[in-house]
């Protein structure tokens, strides 16, 4: 299946991963985890996927897992940020700033 990804959390390199139907990586997102806030801090799709979703699929998983995890979310990837003004679905799940 060409359009098929997998998105695996990859815990002790503290990153979420996305793979093609052979296993190749697409992209990943670093992240930072806290007792209650996860902190995504770059996301990258490798250039021979962009355009396909894959971003977009490994954010939508990682905040999905987030949310089961009752965790609050810290996005410093500009990509995260951007999603989640787009994706108001996840707006609880924002972390505020401190004022």
């Amino acid at each position: 299946m060409e359009n098929e990804i997998t998105v695996v959390d990859v815990k002790e390199r503290s990153r979420y991963e996305a793979h093609d139907a052979d296993g190749t990586l697409m992209g990943f997102v670093d992240y930072r985890l806290h007792p209650d806030v996860i902190t995504f801090l770059h996301a990258e799709t490798l250039p021979e996927f962009r355009g396909r979703g894959v971003a977009g699929t490994i954010a939508t998983r990682s905040l999905d897992d987030a949310r089961d995890a009752g965790l609050q979310v810290q996005p410093a990837c500009p990509f995260y940020q951007s999603f989640l003004e787009e994706h108001t679905e996840y707006a609880d799940l924002v972390k505020a700033a401190r004022q």
